[in-house]
C-alpha cells in the first residue's frame, strides 16, 4: 500500500517500533490513532513524500510494534513513553529535529512530545483532538456519549479486554463506522490490516493500557503543566473534521480551546469529513499538511 517506502523495525529504549520511510527532503513524522497502524497515512504519505522524508510508525502497543508491560500505573503506555519512542526512532534515522503530524492518539503523543522535547519538533500538525486535560475537566453529555470508549477502555483488566476480544472484527467495524458512510472510505487492504492487528489480544490490552494511562499518569502530567502555564511553543496547525465529534461536540471551538495549550497556532480549520481525516479527506488533508510544513 506504500509503494516506494521502506519498512524497518527500530529498537528504542522502551520498545521495538515498526517504521516505514519514503521520499526526500525535510523529515516529517506521521503518527496514527486508535485502533490503527502506520497505514492510516497510506492515502496521504505518498503525496507528502514528494517534498519530505516521510516517516510513519506503529505506536508502541499498536500494529506490529512491541507491546511492553504497562506497569501498575500504566505509565508504559503514557504519551510521554510513546513520545520518547518516536524521538528515538527519528534520531536513529539521523533526524535530530523534524516536522510532525499526529491524528487522534498520535496527536496526543505529539502534544506531549512538544512539551517534553521542544527542541525536536519544528512544527506540529494536530488532527482532530481536544487536549485530554480539557476534556476530563469539562465532560459534557454529548461528548461522553460519542466518546464512550474512553470510559469503557479504562475499566480494570480484564473486563474491556475480554469484551472486545470476544468478537474483535465486529467490534472494530462497529467502532469505525461512525457515520452514514460506514466503512466505505477505508481502503479494504488497510481495514484488513487493522482487523488483523486487533485480533491479537496483546494489541487490545495495549490499547486499554493507553487509555488507562491517559486517565491517570497523563492527566497528572497535564494538570501540572497547565497549572505552570506550559504550552506548545512551536508553530501549530489544527485540523478537525467538520462532522466529527470534535467539530460537533466542542464549545467553544477547537481553536479557542487549544489557545490555552498552544502559544503559536498559525492556522486552524475544519475539513469536510468526520474524525478520520486522512481516510475520508486525504486530498484536503495532504494539501493542508503540505502547505503548513512547506511554509517553514
Amino acid at each position: 500500500m506504500l509503494e516506494g517506502f521502506t519498512r524497518s523495525e527500530i529498537r528504542t529504549t522502551g520498545a521495538r517500533i515498526v517504521t516505514v520511510t519514503g521520499g526526500s527532503g525535510p523529515p516529517l513524522l506521521l503518527m496514527h490513532g486508535n485502533p490503527f497502524t502506520h497505514l492510516n497515512w497510506a492515502k496521504v504519505a505518498p503525496a507528502l513524500a514528494r517534498d519530505f522524508t516521510v516517516v510513519a510508525t506503529d505506536l508502541r502497543g499498536y500494529g506490529d510494534s512491541e507491546k511492553p508491560p504497562g506497569g501498575d500505573d500504566h505509565a508504559g503506555y503514557s504519551f510521554r513513553a510513546m513520545a520518547q519512542d518516536q524521538v528515538e526512532v527519528m534520531a536513529a534515522l539521523g533526524h535530530q529535529s523534524f516536522f510532525a503530524a499526529g491524528h487522534d492518539r498520535g496527536a496526543r503523543v505529539l502534544h506531549r512530545m512538544c512539551l517534553d522535547h521542544p527542541a525536536k519538533v519544528k512544527r506540529a500538525a494536530i488532527l482532530d483532538i481536544i487536549p485530554q486535560h480539557h476534556l476530563f475537566n469539562n465532560i459534557t453529555q454529548p461528548w461522553a456519549t460519542f466518546s464512550w470508549h474512553w470510559f469503557f477502555n479504562i475499566q480494570p483488566e480484564p473486563m474491556p479486554e475480554k469484551m472486545m476480544g470476544a468478537d474483535p472484527d465486529w467490534f472494530i467495524e462497529k467502532k469505525l463506522a461512525k457515520t452514514q458512510q460506514g466503512l466505505s472510505f477505508f481502503d479494504p487492504a488497510a481495514l484488513a490490516e487493522y482487523k488483523r492487528c486487533f485480533r491479537n489480544p496483546a494489541t487490545i490490552h495495549a490499547i486499554c493500557e493507553d487509555y488507562r494511562a491517559t486517565a491517570g499518569v497523563d492527566l497528572a502530567m497535564d494538570t501540572e503543566d497547565f497549572a505552570a502555564g506550559r504550552k506548545i511553543e512551536c508553530p501549530v496547525l489544527l485540523l478537525w473534521g467538520a462532522t466529527g465529534g470534535v467539530g460537533r461536540n466542542t464549545n467553544p471551538g477547537p481553536d479557542e480551546i487549544w489557545r490555552r495549550y498552544a502559544a503559536n497556532i498559525v492556522a486552524a480549520r475544519a475539513l469536510p469529513c468526520g474524525h478520520y481525516l486522512s481516510e475520508e479527506a486525504p486530498r484536503q488533508t495532504a494539501a493542508a499538511l503540505h502547505e503548513f510544513f512547506a511554509d517553514a
